[in-house]
């Protein structure tokens, strides 16, 4: 940070802490001041810096959608009203093309997903030093302002959406139809099983791709982000370190811009397989 001389291995290791609260080695609570205590407080640690970004866009998007909520008009829309109306009605058709049953908590869900996720998302946008410097400089040790970089939250999400599939399944189906289609599925009592094994790992393997898919895409994006800011680290004025400084410029330019694709896509895809999942959940058979 400002003031402080780090190494590539040091500033890396930086700027992917999360802000971590839980037990210290001593047995009071308080913030990690280094990734050795945070992963000393275990499992009930909390990344602060998570939940509260994840929290306050969460309140975003319904400010600005329940705002447009109540302004809207028959006649010519604002700009407000025109965005909130696009991204429903995409959303809409996704749903219908998407989900074949009947169930009013789908497209709700489905629209919260893709507008949550992708708001967070583009927090990797913001340039990578700047809200780390402002919480460096009010004494906070570390910071991470991409909540879907951090493997907590997009876990809790498939989780989330892994438990509405479960209920649903045994809403629509029955728990012994539930039941059925796991130990039934796809070679009869015979091969019970087999069938057991492989509807097990179909079942869990939901949750898992969807929090690693997204997981995996924009930590690998934040790295890039990361590396890309190491090139202009140099403070001397030297014909080398200019060049590395203009070509920082260019790289982060076409990695945002190319990025502000792969953060709407993984928004797109986490939503898409959410509702395909719930669809599932409505059939007798899949």
């Amino acid at each position: 940070m400002s003031g402080e001389t780090l190494t590539s291995a040091e500033y890396i290791k930086h700027h992917l802490q999360n802000l971590t609260f839980g037990r210290l080695p001593d047995g009071t609570l308080g913030l990690a001041h280094s990734a050795e205590q945070a992963k000393e407080m275990g499992f009930w640690a909390i990344n602060l810096d998570t939940t509260i970004i994840a929290f306050i866009l969460g309140v975003v998007f319904l400010f600005f959608f329940a705002r447009a909520a109540q302004k809207a008009s028959v006649g010519v829309p604002g700009g407000l009203q025109n965005f909130v109306e696009w991204v429903i009605e995409f959303v809409d058709n996704t749903v219908r093309g998407s989900f074949t049953a009947k169930n009013e908590v789908v497209a709700p869900l489905a629209l919260t997903i893709f507008a949550w996720i992708l708001l967070m998302n583009l927090m990797d946008l913001l340039p990578i030093d700047y809200i780390p410097q402002i919480a460096h400089a009010v004494g906070l040790p570390f910071i991470r302002v991409v909540p879907t970089a951090d493997p907590n939250a997009t876990f809790g999400m498939s989780v989330a959406v892994f438990f509405l599939v479960v209920f649903y399944s045994i809403k629509i189906k029955g728990l012994g139809g539930f039941v059925g289609e796991l130990t039934l599925q796809p070679f009869g009592k015979l091969g019970l099983p087999a069938n057991i094994f492989l509807e097990g790992v179909n079942l869990i393997a939901k949750p898992v791709s969807l929090a690693l898919r997204l997981f995996g895409n924009m930590y690998a994006g934040e790295m890039i982000f990361i590396l890309i800011a190491l090139m202009g680290a140099s403070a001397s004025v030297t014909l080398g370190s200019s060049v590395l400084f203009g070509s920082q410029i260019v790289l982060s330019l076409g990695w945002a811009i190319f990025h502000i694709l792969i953060v709407t896509l993984q928004a797109f895809i986490f939503m898409t397989l959410t509702i395909v999942y719930m669809d599932m959940a409505h059939q007798e058979h899949h």
